[in-house]
C-alpha cells in the first residue's frame, strides 16, 4: 500500500484552488494556523483567480495543481477550496504523474473528484477541512483534528460525536468517498467511484432531503454501493432545513437507513464528519476497521513513511 510523504515542521504545503474562488482574506486564518504549527505556505499563481463561479480557466486551475505536485520544495497540496469546478479540470491533469508521487493532496467538497481520482491509482489523500472552511468559527475538536492528522495521528478526538448503528458488523477495508452528489457524479465516467470491498464514507451538503433519497437510490440502482464492505455516513448537512414543503418531508437519517438498511453491509450514520461544524479529519486510501456493532472506527495502518 502506498504511503505519503510525511509532513514535518519546516516543510511547504501549496495552497491551490482548484474549483470555485476565494477571497484572499479568507486564506489568512489557515495560513497563520499552519505557519503556528511550523509549516510554510507557497500561494500558487492562480490560487486567487476568479471568473464567475470558478477560480480562473480549466487550464490554469489545472496547471497550478500540476505545478505543486511537480515543486519539489511542496511537501503537501491543499485545495483552498471547494465549490465547483473540479470535474472541469481533469482532462487537463496528469493524474498518474499525479499518484505516481507520495505527496499529500488536502481538502473536501468538490475536491471529492480528485480523491477518488487519485484513491482508484493508489495514491492516498486527506479529507479535511480547507481554508475557506477555517475561516468561520468550528469546533476546537475540528483543528485538533485537523492538526492530528497532519502528524500522522488518526485518532480523532475522544469527545468528538458518536455515530449510531444503522446496520451491525464489522468489516475492515480501504477507505475511499467523500461528498454524495459527486460520489454520484463520476458514476459512469473514466474516473468513476470503485468502492468495491471499501468502507465507503460518504457525507453531503445542500440536497433536499428527497435528493438524498434519490442519489441514495441511484448509488444502489446503479450497482455502485452494494460493492462496498462497510458505510460510514457523515452528516446530509441542511438537508431537513431545505426541504420542499410540496411534496412531504422525511428526515435524512431515516431516509438513509432506509435506502441502505437492506443491504446487509456493516453500517454506521452520523459519523462526524462533512460540511457541519464538528467535522473531523479523515485519510482516504489507507486501511481501517469498521465496527459497526460497537459504534467505532479506527485506521489499522499508518498513513505516512516511516
Amino acid at each position: 500500500m502506498k504511503k505519503l510523504k510525511p509532513i514535518l515542521p519546516g516543510d511547504t504545503i501549496a495552497f491551490v484552488t482548484p474549483a470555485s474562488p476565494i477571497p484572499a482574506e479568507r486564506l489568512e486564518f489557515m495560513t497563520n494556523l499552519l505557519e503556528s504549527e511550523g509549516y510554510k505556505i507557497k500561494v500558487f499563481p492562480h490560487a486567487l483567480d476568479s471568473a464567475d463561479y470558478l477560480a480562473g480557466t480549466d487550464q490554469d486551475r489545472a496547471a497550478d495543481l500540476m505545478a505543486a505536485f511537480e515543486d519539489p520544495e511542496v511537501t503537501a497540496v491543499m485545495c483552498t477550496r471547494g465549490g465547483y469546478g473540479c470535474s472541469r479540470i481533469l482532462p487537463y491533469l496528469d493524474l498518474d504523474k499525479i499518484a505516481s508521487g507520495n505527496k499529500a493532496l488536502m481538502g473536501f467538497s468538490d475536491i471529492t473528484v480528485l480523491h477518488v481520482a487519485l484513491n482508484n491509482r493508489g495514491l492516498p489523500t486527506i479529507h479535511c477541512p480547507m481554508a475557506i472552511t477555517l475561516s468561520y468559527p468550528r469546533e476546537e475538536i475540528v483543528y485538533e483534528s485537523f492538526k492530528r492528522v497532519l502528524r500522522g495521528d488518526l485518532n480523532i478526538p475522544v469527545d468528538a460525536p458518536k455515530a449510531t448503528t444503522v446496520v451491525p458488523g464489522v468489516t475492515e477495508g480501504v477507505v475511499v468517498g467523500g461528498c454524495l452528489v459527486l460520489l454520484q457524479d463520476s458514476i459512469g465516467t473514466p474516473e468513476a467511484l470503485d468502492c468495491e470491498g471499501k468502507i465507503l464514507a460518504i457525507e453531503g451538503v445542500d440536497d433536499p432531503a428527497h435528493r438524498v433519497d434519490a442519489i441514495f437510490t441511484h448509488l444502489r440502482n446503479s450497482g455502485t454501493i452494494q460493492k462496498a464492505a462497510g458505510l460510514l455516513i457523515g452528516e446530509m448537512t441542511r438537508a431537513d432545513e431545505r426541504h420542499d414543503a410540496s411534496i412531504g418531508q422525511r428526515p435524512w437519517q431515516d431516509i438513509v437507513a432506509d435506502r441502505v438498511g437492506d443491504l446487509g453491509i456493516p453500517t454506521l450514520i452520523n459519523y462526524p464528519f462533512g460540511h457541519f461544524k464538528t467535522m473531523m479529519s479523515l485519510p482516504f486510501g489507507i486501511n481501517a476497521r469498521l465496527d459497526a456493532t460497537n459504534g467505532t472506527f479506527e485506521y489499522t495502518e499508518t498513513l505516512f513513511e516511516s
